[in-house]
């Protein structure tokens, strides 16, 4: 994991108006985070759990991730809600956590396959909006990126068009303004997460509602992580 840290560090180094951070398991938050000191790369954390303490054996608190230096916490990662069946009820309970502690909650929303191919994207993705930023004031709103990742894309090799993600980017964006106002709708942070690998990158962000990346499998590898950090954005 520090080997990678130090890889990526060196391929993003010197890079500008491009905010990069890296979100590494549990044990190894620690050793990423001094081996990045002073890169300007941020801090993340996979999940994190809603009490701050007691008797929850195995758990890791939001107070622990703060004192790690973390800035971010993914907050209902397809496989989270998939695998560890969390709830929407929960996970609004996570982003909740997230932001009183002053770190910034990444909110993962996305479709299945047979969701996807009934025409339910959209759907699904205002349902889980509606239910995970439930009480989220317009303030802190500033501390949420949300992530549309397509469970369909993820670790399968693929990866919705341009055209699907910037629909349903536009779509989440018009939520957002319906729910929080224009101004709140242009500033929120809206990435695309389904198997963004270096060469699907550059049409991905040519979209103007893609406003960055959450990278699976290719993060993995320094170059091509470096690679979809250095993306050059194709103009139509």
């Amino acid at each position: 994991a520090v080997s990678l840290a130090t890889g990526v560090a060196k391929e993003v180094k010197g890079l500008k108006n491009v905010e990069v951070g890296v979100v590494p398991p549990f044990p190894f938050i620690h050793p990423v985070s001094e081996a990045l000191k002073g890169s300007g790369i941020k801090i993340g954390a996979q999940q994190l759990f809603i009490e701050d303490k007691g008797a929850f054996t195995g758990a890791v608190s939001g107070t622990m991730l703060k004192s790690l230096g973390c800035d971010y916490v993914l907050c209902g990662h397809s496989e989270r809600r998939v695998i560890f069946k969390e709830s929407n009820e929960l996970i609004n309970q996570k982003v909740h956590k997230v932001l009183s502690k002053g770190m910034n909650a990444i909110l993962c929303i996305g479709e299945s396959k047979e969701e996807y191919e009934s025409g339910l994207n959209r759907q699904v993705c205002a349902h889980q909006l509606e239910k995970n930023l439930k009480a989220v004031s317009e303030e802190q709103m500033g501390n949420v990126i949300i992530a549309y990742e397509p469970v369909w894309a993820i670790g399968t090799g693929l990866t919705a068009t341009p055209e699907i993600a910037q629909g349903v980017h536009s779509y989440i964006r018009s939520w957002v303004s319906d729910k929080y106002g224009k101004d709140i709708a242009n500033a929120v942070r809206i990435q695309y997460g389904g198997s963004v690998t270096p060469e699907s990158v550059d049409d991905l962000m040519a979209c103007p509602d893609i406003d960055g990346a959450l990278v699976g499998g290719a993060s993995l590898v320094s170059d091509k992580f470096g690679r979809i950090c250095r993306f050059n954005a194709v103009k139509a």
